[in-house]
């Protein structure tokens, strides 16, 4: 999904939807989503990450059996078009659910899609909005590994701190983009790291609070 620090240049990543306000022309397409317990239809669109479908990453951790707090505060982190954040709110009604972007195009899409499907628990913000002093339950997210590796892992570690003391992290990361080592970092930063799905070059990891 989408996140990335203020400031970064197009030519430091090479991915228009890192880009906190795209300039590529808008070409919506509507897809459907199913899952096993629930299904959505969400409109996607260029200069916001996998246009036209469910990416294979975010299907993996959809799929899978991880925690996902019933209530309280949860967050999509790196929204895009908002499938984790419409799926969480799905499945948990009573939760408040962030979907937090930095791409402006991809926070409109959001609230247009959690219109769209009647969902009224979900809140969509750039980084800089959700109030300090909110906790998290749970997070998922499909990270931004292309911003660089210094990049990614800060932002991880700021979110990750700001995890409830019984909550859980959920990322979803490809192996050959350095899964691995990830979880390596993570465990070492005091962050127990589990690996706990495997998918076509994908790895499941649930990061618990230091």
């Amino acid at each position: 999904m989408t996140e990335m620090p203020r400031g970064a240049r197009p030519d430091e990543t090479g991915d228009t939807h890192y880009f906190e306000d795209p300039t590529i022309a808008s070409d919506p397409v509507v897809v459907d989503v199913t899952l096993p317990d629930t299904a959505f239809t969400m409109e996607t669109d260029t200069g916001v990450f996998s246009r036209g479908h469910l990416d294979a990453g975010t299907s993996l951790l959809l799929r899978a059996d991880v925690a996902l707090a019933s209530t309280g505060h949860v967050v999509d982190l790196g929204s895009g078009t908002g499938a984790m954040a419409l799926t969480m709110a799905r499945r948990s009604p009573d939760a408040t659910v962030w979907a937090v972007d930095v791409n402006s195009r991809a926070r409109a899409l959001c609230e247009r899609n959690a219109r769209r499907n009647k969902l009224t628990n979900i809140r969509v913000a750039h980084p800089d909005d959700v109030p300090v002093d909110v906790e998290f339950s749970t997070i998922w997210s499909n990270p931004p590994i292309r911003i660089g590796k210094a990049a990614m892992r800060a932002l991880l570690i700021a979110w990750i701190a700001r995890l409830a003391d019984d909550g859980t992290a959920c990322l979803v990361v490809q192996k050959h983009l350095g899964a691995d080592s990830l979880q390596r970092w993570l465990t070492d930063q005091g962050h127990p790291t589990e690996r706990v799905a495997s998918k076509s070059g994908f790895r499941l990891l649930a990061v618990a609070p230091a």
